[in-house]
């Protein structure tokens, strides 16, 4: 699977299933989209900002569910293979992306995953592990958490000093070498800890004298 980003600003993501694989999926894409969950019952979980919807949808019936809300992605989350079936084939039918929580996204087309995820805006990190080892995503991701707190706060950092390279006429060369050495700084990570100004400080002693005094 080759991954890739969807914005999901302004479209509705149907969630089938109210368990605990239901409220997860409910809350990641609740952050963006507009997201309805069907279930005849819900567990005791945080379903973020979703909409719960009391209903016993049918493999017959799921498609009207469908055309009614006209869903980008269709999650199926049910502990029923048969309805779980019908809602993707449904899902396809319209075109819809499809997300099946019992076969981790690998046989048909159309069919996505959904990878442990970091955010940090406007940095995000996906980790995927083809549905063999979810601890592993799941470390992984505590892991970027621990050692790239300010993940965010970088990227702001060195996106601002590529627009001030670039007026001050530094060349290509030269602001990709100056960014470089900046993100690959644990003294400009360690500095954020305290704050914009002081990492910027940093990042100029960490940059130096660009050829031609271009600072």
């Amino acid at each position: 699977m080759i991954p890739l980003m969807h914005d999901f600003e302004g479209e509705t993501v149907l969630v089938l299933g109210g368990g605990a694989v239901g409220a997860r999926k409910a809350r990641r894409f609740a952050a963006e989209a507009t997201v309805v969950v069907l279930s005849p019952a819900f567990a005791d979980r945080n379903f973020g900002d979703a909409r719960l919807v009391r209903a016993a949808p049918t493999a017959s019936d799921v498609t009207d569910w469908l055309e009614r809300l006209d869903p980008a992605l269709v999650v199926a989350a049910t502990d029923d293979p048969a309805l779980n079936e019908a809602a993707a084939a449904a899902a396809r039918d319209r075109g819809a992306l499809v997300n099946r929580a019992d076969d981790h996204g690998e046989q048909d087309v159309g069919h996505v995953a959904v990878p442990a995820t970091v955010r940090d805006d406007p940095v995000t990190l996906a980790v995927a592990t083809g549905g063999n080892a979810p601890a592993l995503s799941k470390y992984l991701r505590e892991r970027f958490e621990d050692e790239f707190e300010h993940a965010g706060a970088m990227a702001d950092l060195v996106g601002d000093l590529r627009e001030d390279l670039r007026d001050r006429g530094v060349s290509p060369e030269d602001r990709r070498a100056a960014v470089r050495s900046v993100v690959r700084s644990w003294e400009v990570w360690k500095a954020l800890d305290s704050g914009r100004s002081k990492a910027e400080q940093v990042a100029t002693d960490v940059i130096g004298d660009l050829p031609g005094d271009q600072l």
